[in-house]
């Protein structure tokens, strides 16, 4: 069994070919996706953060209105720039909203990636010290996010409070009891995904990473997974770690299919430079008949090697469609797999 959930960017625009055209159609057609990929029985609904960007940006109002409307799918988002957070206040949404849900929030941070405007992390009031970098900055919250997520007391109590207190020093509330658990560290290379098991976090590895030896992508970010479980090992862990990769998958199984994605057959790796001096590998898309998808996907090394697979979606087609894509992957190709 593989989990098998899907990853919303949440783009929107006035466009006459898109479903989605106001930050509104996309935040109300995320909730319904959510509740019919429940339905069809897929494992999980995440979504991007991106910001300054016609795409979702504050995921804890979403996540907690998903929560509310459904009753077993896992959620999450795939990733929070910690660059941007102010990670007590963090906790408190995170907090609420896994609640809501009944424990079903699964959280993925990280230190960011490259964003729509220059350090727009300095407009939220966020600067790094003198002698840290943007990088180190977001890495820092995710700790500081991490440790007070564990529900110990740290603030010193009032004197003479409004309210009575409990004795001893004070949490931040709501507490969710086992959240902890439940972080993931979007990784790009394989030291920070040898850093995320040291810290115990689970992995999410997407279609980006760096470069680091020039073998395909599915290698390479296999090769980052390996890393990750034996680092995991190494630091004497009991739980058993999660792992999540996404992947653009596609069958075709109508012309529809065929008209939108019928040119990502013949898609591969690609290699390019996301800042200056980093060289990354994007990963390849698939799309292709039933019969063939199970055979192309059958030689992905790093899918195997995870529990959990994120289906990136066109979100601007609208629910139905997207339910349709979704459907066909749980109905022809996961059965082949093994997956279901």
């Amino acid at each position: 069994m593989k989990r098998i959930g899907f990853l919303s960017f949440g783009h929107w625009d006035n466009n006459p070919a898109y479903a989605a055209r106001t930050a509104g159609d996309t935040l109300f057609q995320s909730i319904d996706l959510a509740i019919a990929a429940e339905e069809i029985g897929l494992d999980g609904a995440y979504f991007r953060v991106h910001h300054f960007a016609k795409q979702l940006a504050s995921p804890f109002p979403l996540l907690a209105a998903i929560g509310a409307r459904t009753r077993k799918i896992e959620i999450g988002t795939g990733v929070i720039d910690m660059r941007y957070e102010n990670p007590l206040h963090m906790i408190e949404d995170a907090g609420a909203a896994d609640l809501i849900s009944g424990g079903r929030l699964q959280l993925g941070i990280s230190r960011g990636s490259p964003e729509q405007v220059i350090d727009g992390w300095r407009y939220f009031g966020y600067e790094p010290t003198e002698d840290k970098t943007d990088a180190d900055m977001g890495r820092q919250k995710g700790l500081e996010f991490l440790e007070k997520l564990n529900g110990i007391g740290f603030a010193e109590p009032n004197p003479n409070p409004m309210f009575p207190n409990p004795p001893g020093l004070l949490r931040l509330e709501p507490h969710a009891e086992g959240l902890r658990d439940r972080i993931w560290w979007g990784a790009g290379s394989n030291a920070t995904a040898i850093w995320a098991a040291q810290q115990g976090m689970n992995l999410q590895s997407s279609t980006l990473k760096d470069d680091e030896s020039g073998k395909p992508f599915h290698i390479q970010q296999a090769e980052q997974i390996r890393l990750f479980k034996r680092a995991w090992r190494d630091a004497g862990r009991t739980r058993e770690p999660r792992v999540s990769v996404s992947r653009s998958i596609f069958a075709l199984v109508n012309d529809q299919d065929r008209y939108y994605f019928g040119h990502e057959a013949s898609r591969t790796d690609k290699v390019g430079m996301i800042e200056p001096n980093k060289r990354a590998i994007f990963g390849r898309s698939y799309a292709a008949e039933p019969d063939q998808l199970i055979e192309e996907l059958a030689t992905d090394e790093a899918i195997k090697e995870a529990d959990t697979l994120l289906l990136t979606i066109p979100n601007t087609l609208g629910v139905d469609y997207n339910v349709h894509v979704l459907s066909a992957i749980l109905q022809h190709v996961a059965p082949g797999l093994g997956w279901r």
